[in-house]
């Protein structure tokens, strides 16, 4: 009798939980990508070796013990010989940075990849009716978003918001802006440009970590285009199913382990410290909190739920420190393809390892860190854009972004794949080379003796 009662609640339970999807689906404003494009800097700005080599020697704040350290770091990267640098590191003038050299980058990044947007779409730059711009590092006067109504000489009621200093998971956040704001205005169009501005940024000092961010972060970007008007279904490529948002900045380790300052000589640069991995680990765990009800089946759950109860009662006396060291449900049962922020190679693999990724799982991450470099905010699209190139994503087949940025925050959401999706993007003139048969930085080959 007891079990007939269990197996009539679990019954109850499971169609409670499908209606309470299916009434949430309706009641849901849908938000559609009609199309992105990466940016794809020119030749002359290719950061090999040789250039990455001659612009750390010419920083004439280092010593032996910070070339060491800088050599160790390269290497260890995860970047190969194919990514790019400003303008103005490459012609040598990142000790004296102006203006117009942040404006000219931001130019380049924008109307290269808006152009290509709006020819592949077809929608017309007059159209758009909410524009938004992330870029953490430069705020000018007039805004960002104003050098992009002006240039496309857009309509005067058009919505603009520009986001600064949200860090490389801002492309998330002007999504979720973008989302609910659907929710006011129907039948919308809205355009997210999603880079950041290096040229202004680039470490000249001699702290190690706050020279780790010129080892890790290079030029790239990318734009997108969203309805939400039911009409345009057809030509969607990707459906937004759910976004979830976790900041964790009440955190003081986390709030500082990623952050812009001066070192003490009033050098600029961007710290990273040790604290990074862990304030990734803990606020993606709170994140999966939330999300893990949204997108996982009921019995993926419920197997959850029975397996991590023992560790429930053990958490009492633990803290969050433990980081991704609790039970992780199964993000395989909702999500085929896991579109990881390529922020370095420590934090892909350790999220890699918590979720039991495989490498052909990882492989689009960490092949774009290894052409691209971290692109900050734009980096998600570059994955995305690899999955796309190797004709990985069919119609209706589901994908997990999962981005963290400064703050710190965690950003995760889910899109279904609307049509089978085969184009090259910033991909399309090297993909046949990935993934390559050996991942080897030349650098220790070259400049291994500074170790000795």
């Amino acid at each position: 009798m007891e079990l007939l009662t269990a197996l009539c609640l679990l019954c109850f339970l499971c169609l409670t939980y499908y209606l309470y999807k299916l009434v949430l689906q309706r009641t849901n404003h849908c938000c559609y990508m009609l199309g992105y494009e990466c940016y794809k800097a020119t030749e002359d700005r290719r950061l090999d070796t040789e250039l990455c080599a001659s612009i750390v020697f010419r920083n004439k704040n280092l010593g032996l013990e910070e070339y060491r350290f800088l050599l160790r770091t390269i290497v260890k990267a995860g970047i190969g010989e194919n990514s790019y640098a400003p303008e103005n590191v490459i012609r040598g003038k990142e000790e004296r940075p102006e203006l117009i050299d942040s404006l000219t980058e931001m130019d380049q990044i924008f109307f290269e990849t808006l152009d290509n947007l709006f020819a592949k779409t077809s929608i017309s730059p007059q159209e758009i009716d909410i524009l938004v711009v992330n870029v953490s590092l430069l705020s000018c006067v007039p805004s960002l978003t104003a050098r992009v109504i002006n240039r496309y000489k857009m309509k005067s009621n058009v919505k603009a918001f520009n986001l600064s200093g949200m860090g490389c998971s801002a492309s998330l956040v002007a999504i979720d802006l973008v989302q609910q704001l659907f929710k006011t205005y129907n039948n919308a169009f809205a355009i997210v440009v999603s880079t950041e501005s290096l040229s202004a940024n680039w470490y000249c000092g001699n702290e190690k970590s706050m020279i780790l961010s010129n080892c890790l972060f290079r030029s790239g970007g990318c734009s997108m285009l969203f309805t939400n008007n039911k009409a345009l279904k057809h030509r969607a490529i990707l459906k937004l199913k759910c976004m979830v948002r976790t900041h964790y900045g009440s955190n003081d380790e986390a709030y500082d382990c990623c952050i812009q300052m001066e070192d003490g000589h009033g050098n600029r640069g961007f710290r990273l410290t040790k604290k990074l991995v862990k304030a990734a680990a803990q606020s993606f765990t709170i994140n999966l909190r939330v999300l893990g009800p949204k997108m996982l089946p009921l019995w993926e759950i419920i197997r959850y739920i029975i397996l991590s109860f023992p560790q429930r009662r053990k958490s009492k006396r633990a803290s969050l420190d433990e980081g991704l060291t609790a039970a992780i449900p199964n993000l395989k049962t909702g999500a085929e393809h896991f579109c990881i922020h390529p922020g370095g190679k420590a934090v892909i693999d350790g999220v890699g390892k918590s979720l039991g990724l495989t490498d052909y799982d990882l492989e689009p991450t960490r092949m774009t860190l290894h052409r691209f470099g971290n692109t900050s905010a734009g980096g998600l699209w570059y994955v995305l854009g690899y999955m796309e190139a190797k004709k990985r994503l069919k119609k209706g087949d589901r994908i997990i972004m999962i981005s963290f940025g400064s703050g710190f925050k965690c950003n995760t959401c889910i899109w279904e794949v609307m049509k089978d999706m085969k184009d090259g993007n910033a991909w399309k003139d090297c993909i046949d080379e990935y993934p390559p048969n050996a991942v080897v930085n030349p650098f220790m080959e070259k400049y291994g003796w500074l170790d000795r």
